[in-house]
Parts: structure tokens; sequence; C-alpha cells
């Protein structure tokens, strides 16, 4: 991680859960982070705590709705100008409704789709285009999938999501093809991991938490530093060494 020191990573969705955990990670090892979040209290609260502790990087706020193209763009726009650009795109945001596929409603089926894969396209995208501008030939895309985007599970609560979870699959790999083609040496890779005891299953069955709770309660989960600790890893690897993508479960997880 040493050739990262003093580096730009982008980290959506930086606000709870797996996202302020890559947050605190790369903090540590001496990157600078623009965390983004709708709410950036909590952001700021960690950018504390991390100056605090006396970590060599910086964690910078920034607020920003991810549904909102405009938003997005003003917000590379800002990095451009008070960090010169993104080396590192971790593409962490992303959400689950309730939604079934035989009576879901449709504004639910959007909201997942505009988070989980095309906001996640248009950060891919001005990432690249921040790289390219600077002739940054190393830099790295990280997209946070889910073992949702591998298999189906007999659960009509996540058959949308994971319809948008196996569309990250497909563009991680179109996106390294892409990559190829314009003979860089920019990475992309996938992380997927299985049950993660995060605010995620709760947001997801926010009418029965007691769902979520007995989800949660039904084995030792995955934590958020497991993933961040994978993100670490990936980015840690020799610049020769493609990852395409991570899956990890917690060891009594079935599905």
């Amino acid at each position: 991680m040493d050739r990262w020191k003093g580096r730009v990573a982008l980290v959506t969705g930086a606000s709870v859960g797996i996202g302020a955990a890559i947050c605190k990670a790369l903090v540590q090892h001496g990157m600078k982070v623009v965390g983004c979040a709708r709410n950036v209290e909590k952001i700021e609260k960690l950018a504390a705590e991390c100056q605090s502790a006396g970590h060599c990087g910086t964690l910078v706020p920034y607020k920003c709705d991810l549904s909102n193209e405009e938003e997005i763009l003003s917000m590379f726009s800002a990095i451009k100008t008070l960090h010169q650009g993104v080396d590192v795109c971790i593409n962490n945001a992303g959400l689950a409704h309730s939604e079934s596929l035989l009576n879901g409603k449709t504004d639910g089926w959007r909201t997942m789709i505009d988070l989980n894969v095309i906001a996640l396209s248009i950060c891919t995208r001005e990432a690249y285009q921040s790289m390219k501008e600077r002739k940054v030939d190393d830099g790295h895309i990280i997209n946070i999938n889910s073992m949702s985007g591998h298999r189906v599970v007999f659960s009509a609560d996540t058959h949308f999501y994971s319809a948008t979870k196996y569309a990250v699959t497909a563009l991680t790999e179109g996106l390294r093809q892409e990559l190829r083609e314009a003979k860089t040496h920019i990475r992309a890779t996938c992380i997927s991991p299985g049950i993660v005891e995060t605010e995620f299953a709760f947001r997801l069955h926010s009418l029965h938490p007691e769902k979520a709770a007995a989800t949660y309660n039904s084995m030792k989960c995955l934590e958020a530093v497991d993933i961040a600790s994978a993100v670490t890893y990936v980015l840690g690897t020799p610049p020769h060494v493609h990852i395409g993508d991570v899956q990890m479960r917690p060891v009594e997880q079935v599905s």
C-alpha cells in the first residue's frame, strides 16, 4: 500500500457501514480520501476521529446525492480543483428495497437501478476520464458488489436487488475489457460479500426490523472491516496483478 500514500481515493456511500470502514482503512494507509454521501455529518465525525488518531492520510467529507448526475459531475469537478483528480474510485453506495417482481413498486425498482447501476457507471466513467486526463496509468476502480450478483436466493425481497448486482458483475468485466482495449494498466475489481452486519438489512426490512435482527443473529456475520481489508488487499497487490472478483461469505452462510 506504500505506493498509494498521498494518492486520492473517492469512496461513495461513506457515511456508515462498509463505506466508513473503507475510508478509515485508506486514511490509515496515508491516502487522501474523499468520502461522499447525502448526509455528511457522520463522515465529518469520522474525519475528526482519524485526525485525532494521528493517521497519516486525510478524510474529506463531500455531500452528494448520487441519484442526481449533476451533483456527481459537480463533485468530480470539485475533486479536480482541490485535489487534481481521482486515482482510486470505490463504488460502494448501494441499497435494496423489498420490492418483489410480481408485486413490487416501480419507484422502488427505479431507485435501485439509479443508485446500484447508473450512479456506479457515472462515477466509473468520470473516474476513468480523470485518470486519463492526468495520464494516470495505475489507477484502480473497485465495485462493492454482492454475492447476490452471482446467485439468486429464494427470497422475493431481494430478486430485483439481485438483478442490479448481476449488472454490476457484468459492468465490472465489461470495464476490464474496455480498459484493456484502451491499452491502460488501470484495474477493475469486484468485491462480493455475503451477509455483512451493517444497517443494510434494517433498511431493506424497514417495516419488519425483527427480520433484519434475525438475519444477523442467525450466524457470525462478516463485519464492515472485513470488506475494508479486502479492499486494501486488492489495492496492495503488485500493479501487474489483476484480481477480477473477491467472493467472501461468513463461514456459516449456506447460500
